[in-house]
């Protein structure tokens, strides 16, 4: 079988969050190794309002991962999330392979890869530098 790159979001309980930030993230780094994955970046993306109340939570964590692993094991990643009670929500999505690259670099918070650099056909990027110089100029 064959790896491939998921994007997993995971809602925890506000409160388990706010008692201990760090065993957050080691939770979730536990379990992806315990399906033998690879975390490529984890971090916390946001704590804000529920949109609905989860099991009475009105609070939740949402922790952003990114890891490699076998297509096999998601099923056993889905049983672990499930039985943990500190997570009230979670998604688990395959990554396109182009997309792999720059969305794990965005969530590390580093540059984003530029594969186009240098074909002078002027991307996002030449679009943001020439709305800066025009600002700049005037």
């Amino acid at each position: 079988m064959a790896e491939n790159v998921y994007e997993c979001m995971f809602i925890f309980n506000a409160n388990t969050y706010a008692k201990n930030p760090a065993g957050v993230g080691k939770t979730v780094e536990e379990m992806v190794k315990a399906v033998d994955g690879e975390i490529l970046a984890s971090r916390l993306w946001n704590e804000q309002k529920l949109a609905y109340p989860i099991n009475g939570h009105r609070k939740g964590a949402y922790w952003l991962t990114y890891a490699r692993m076998e297509s096999t094991t998601i099923s056993k990643l889905n049983r672990a999330c499930q039985l943990n009670d500190g997570i009230l929500r979670h998604l688990v999505i395959k990554i396109d392979p182009r997309l792999v690259d720059t969305m794990v670099a965005v969530a590390k918070g580093e540059a984003i890869p530029n594969d186009d650099e240098g074909d002078g056909e002027g991307g996002e990027a030449d679009a943001g530098e020439k709305q800066e110089e025009a600002v700049s100029a005037s």
